[in-house]
């Protein structure tokens, strides 16, 4: 996503190391056993939520290269001179919140003419406008206090390094480097998907990765209920820190998943058809895509649903409803349910802040009550499935942040909830064997091990 932070993907060549690194776990015997919770047998454990967050070992140098093993604490940074010799001395700081770079470098002794050299060298590859809480910085001075060089590395792991060559100053950012495992983490839902997987252990980024994953067949905010199992195989991702410690940084691509609730049984593996980016395929190699995804939002509540009669709440009449109002904190991101075309964005009566968007086969898509919409959002806009349009708010008609999505066909509402549209282009035939083979040795990774189930009731 654009100006997103997060954790890096995968690069497109990933293919062929998912190839190496997990046929070869398999080959080597280095499958993803599973931890369980046992119910009512004598396991010390059974009242709590063990985590199942079984990582391979390093399955090939592509995939997971083994790391290396923390050096002593009088180290040096990777690349740096050693703070030994010549009388360097190091400073390490990390910006706190409501902080600044310049704050946290003049609390620790650096001079602000220090501190100006380096917003003005680095100006060309970092502003410092944009420094966020989290963000690391390391600094090397002489024993005249003059800076040596300088390392920035930010919460999205980019990283900036300043150096002198001569008597010019020289500067470049770069790309995070990870370590990469396989790990299979599985669960009963008891709470959300969003709270189980925080209690196995894993960062809550892995059930956004999830759910949208499958937010083409599930609303994950109206058909979770307890009991629904899932399992997912992913990349975790680490890095060396500065000192070089083997530091975790998070999920990374999803492998392979599966999602057993009341939709039924959905499963999807990761491949890529050629040099255009991957994509997620079911077991028979139809695409999980489709044209319209089942709800413009993420973690909400249903608290209102499609109906042909119903009470509203503030005119006190009975009505049809025909949408459905999903209850979400103000604020929270509303996205395009399909690509399409802005029609209306503006002020509706009822109905508040409104954009409209046109769809492929006469399909047109409402959301209702925002408190704002998209900057530069204009009609007439070409928008992306799962583009942000606007925010939750309560604008019009409404007793409290939600918003009322609404899909019409040719002109008349239909249950948003029932609309099915076609899958988008399956594994072509002559790469199917191909996607078999990485097909079925993900998906034997996936099924390994016990599931754990999580105490908290819904």
């Amino acid at each position: 996503m654009s100006g997103s932070r997060g954790v890096q993907r995968s690069p497109s060549t990933a293919q062929r190391a998912l190839l190496l690194g997990v046929v070869g776990a398999l080959g080597l015997g280095l499958g993803l056993a599973g931890a369980g919770l046992v119910r009512g047998g004598h396991d010390a454990t059974a009242d709590s939520a063990v985590p199942l967050m079984v990582e391979t070992a390093a399955v090939s140098a592509s995939l997971a290269p083994a790391a290396a093993p923390p050096p002593p604490a009088s180290a040096p940074f990777p690349g740096e001179p050693d703070l030994g010799a010549g009388g360097l001395h190091a400073t390490r700081g990390v910006i706190e919140r409501g902080g600044s770079l310049a704050g946290a470098m003049r609390s620790r002794g650096i001079s602000p003419a220090t501190v100006d050299t380096i917003a003005r060298e680095l100006r060309g590859v970092f502003d410092f406008r944009h420094a966020q809480p989290g963000d690391a910085w390391h600094l090397v001075r002489d024993t005249d206090a003059d800076l040596v060089e300088f390392r920035y590395s930010t919460a999205d792991l980019a990283s900036f390094h300043l150096w002198r060559d001569g008597e010019a100053w020289m500067a470049e950012r770069r790309e995070p480097e990870f370590e990469r495992t396989v790990a299979r983490v599985a669960g009963v839902v008891t709470t959300s998907l969003y709270d189980t997987i925080l209690q196995l252990g894993e960062k809550g980024q892995l059930a956004s990765d999830f759910a949208d994953l499958f937010a083409w067949d599930v609303d994950f905010s109206r058909m979770v209920q307890s009991g629904d199992q899932f399992s997912i195989l992913y990349e975790r991702l680490y890095r060396l820190a500065p000192d070089g410690r083997r530091e975790y940084v998070g999920p990374g691509m999803i492998l392979a998943g599966r999602y057993l609730g009341q939709t039924g049984e959905h499963s999807a593996v990761y491949f890529e058809k050629g040099e255009e980016r991957g994509g997620y395929y079911r077991e028979d190699g139809s695409s999980v895509e489709r044209q319209f995804l089942v709800a413009p939002l993420k973690y909400s509540r249903v608290s209102s649903r499609f109906s042909h009669r119903r009470r509203h709440p503030i005119l006190k009449v009975t009505r049809p409803h025909h949408g459905i109002d999903y209850a979400a904190p103000h604020g929270t991101p509303l996205f395009a349910v399909a690509d399409g075309k802005v029609v209306f964005r503006g002020r509706a009566g009822g109905f508040g802040n409104l954009v409209k968007i046109r769809h492929a086969n006469g399909y047109i898509s409402y959301y209702a009550h925002m408190a704002s919409f998209a900057k530069n959002l204009v009609v007439g806009d070409a928008v992306h499935q799962k583009q942000v349009v606007g925010y939750v708010g309560s604008t019009g008609l409404a007793t409290g942040p939600h918003v009322c999505f609404r899909i019409a066909k040719d002109g008349r509402f239909v249950n948003p909830a029932r609309v099915k549209t076609p899958a988008g282009d399956p594994v072509p035939t002559d790469r199917m064997p191909e996607f078999e083979l990485i097909r079925d040795a993900l998906l034997s990774q996936l099924d390994g091990g016990a599931r754990v189930v999580t105490d908290e009731a819904l």
